[in-house]
């Protein structure tokens, strides 16, 4: 009852911050201008590169905001902020709505490389097999649907949905079928700072209390969600 009271609690917190409401784009018009997307985010918006997020079947309200923070500095990487210095309102909306019409990829089944169980992983390496993967998955799982209240971590469903569906209307991102070396990037960036531009900062809040094996196991749990 516990969790369940503290991941509600959050939801409400969050839903209750002050939300920017954006125009809904010209989908055929941002196929055309997400070409210059393509090299990293792939032309329909599932990347190859691990390390880059995928933005298909992403939600163009959040989309939209992202690229407005790394617009106006509120959200910085130097070539994203270059990318998106050249945009108008307008090519904001049209890129988002394109993406969020696409269907995101599915990803195989991640495996641990023992070698490097202190480091950031990389999920093709293979070399302790499948139960110990299954086994940080299912801690994941746990961790996903009902936090730590004794570390006070929150549960992710509270803002990100039962499946990764993520929220529209707040502007909270799906998560399902995402990269997990990219999710592992973004909960470190939220734990250290580096990243800040979410509501009242919540994600630092969270991620700052997470160890190193619950961001990895989350990761890998969310980057299975269908």
């Amino acid at each position: 009852m516990k969790k369940k009271l503290l991941a509600v609690s959050i939801a409400l917190a969050l839903t209750s911050a002050s939300s920017i409401l954006h125009a809904e784009g010209n989908i055929t018009a941002g196929k055309k201008k997400a070409a210059s997307c393509a090299s990293c985010h792939g032309e329909n918006g599932n990347s190859m590169v691990s390390t880059f997020p995928k933005l298909a079947q992403q939600h163009s309200s959040y989309l939209q905001k992202q690229l407005h923070a790394f617009k106006d500095g509120t959200r910085n990487d130097p070539m994203m902020s270059a990318m998106a210095l050249a945009l108008t309102d307008e090519d904001m909306a049209d890129i988002s709505a394109y993406y969020a019409t696409q269907k995101i990829s599915e990803n195989t089944l991640p495996v641990l490389d023992s070698a490097n169980e202190d480091k950031e992983p990389a999920t093709e390496k293979t070399t302790t097999g499948k139960d110990s993967i299954q086994d940080l998955i299912a801690q994941g799982s746990n961790l996903y649907r009902n936090g730590d209240l004794a570390s006070e971590v929150s549960a992710c469903i509270a803002c990100h949905g039962s499946s990764g569906e993520g929220n529209k209307p707040a502007s909270f991102p799906a998560l399902k079928s995402q990269h997990a070396d990219y999710l592992i990037k973004a909960l470190n960036d939220f734990k250290s700072g580096a990243r800040s531009n979410n509501p009242e900062n919540i994600m630092h809040m969270i991620a700052k209390k997470m160890t190193a094996e619950e961001i990895k196991a989350v990761s890998y749990r969310i980057s299975m969600m269908k």
